[in-house]
């Protein structure tokens, strides 16, 4: 049962982990105490070496998460706390591991920007996005100005962050703002079956593929490539790339140890 005030909790298996935003009453809202917690056990699961891949979702099927609770940010003492507070989106995207966000429902604000922060968002036709911050008097300050155009271009994205208006799940898959679209009821099966695929494969090799291509969004095309063969000079350096050879050669799955 989820806590009265909302909850974020972990639930590990297989080499995967679920992180569940608990506050369905709320449409999954998030407080500055749930943004804390979230920041502690993102870090553990990066630190932990038995989860090789994460699953962020939403308690219910309401909604992926509503954004920051309101009630919450007019409670700030001084902008200056507002400044140092724990930017939730932010956490998602210091994750090294890759992470999948299966979204439902309501998918706006801070919560879009969630979303954003993962590597790859598997979503419901229920899903609707949206970022409606100018509709309250402020700009987003979880990465939306900064990936949206990154994402699906500077045009598209002035259109959803200017005018706050919400888009369903099609137009979103259109746009290249997610990745696949499936039923409602299928939701949790296929973003489950895509974050244990990713926990099958060498944690070296999955986690250089996300640097190098977050380096690419940032670096010219000279120094990207550099950053990629170093990258692939690390996974040959950790030795998994031999039991790939040996699984190929052998006519079977890999089992990479790590």
């Amino acid at each position: 049962m989820a806590a009265v005030d909302g909850d974020i909790r972990v639930e590990i298996g297989a080499g995967m982990a679920e992180l569940v935003i608990d506050r369905p009453t709320k449409h999954n809202a998030v407080t500055p105490a749930m943004a804390r917690k979230l920041q502690t056990l993102a870090r553990g699961l990066d630190e932990n070496d038995d989860v090789r891949a994460v699953l962020l979702r939403g308690e219910g099927e309401r909604a992926f998460c509503s954004g920051s609770d309101l009630n919450s940010l007019a409670a700030y003492p001084s902008a200056w706390h507002f400044r140092n507070r724990v930017e939730y989106a932010n956490v998602i995207r210091l994750i090294r591991k890759p992470v999948v966000a299966a979204l439902q429902g309501w998918t706006l604000g801070g919560g879009a920007e969630m979303a954003l922060a993962a590597d790859l968002r598997i979503a419901a036709e229920t899903t609707r996005f949206g970022f409606p911050e100018v509709q309250r008097g402020w700009v987003g300050g979880g990465g939306a100005s900064q990936i949206l155009p990154r994402l699906i271009g500077q045009g598209q994205a002035l259109r959803l962050l200017m005018l706050g208006q919400q888009i369903d799940a099609a137009e979103a898959l259109r746009l290249g703002l997610c990745e696949e679209v499936v039923p409602q009821a299928e939701l949790l099966d296929r973003a489950r079956e895509v974050v244990r695929r990713l926990a099958s494969f060498s944690p070296v090799a999955v986690q250089s593929v996300k640097a190098a291509v977050r380096m690419s969004m940032e670096a010219s095309l000279s120094a990207g490539l550099v950053y990629e063969n170093e990258m692939n000079v690390l996974c040959f350096s950790a030795g998994d790339h031999l039991e790939g050879i040996r699984a190929f050669n052998e006519k079977r799955p890999a089992k990479f140890a790590r």
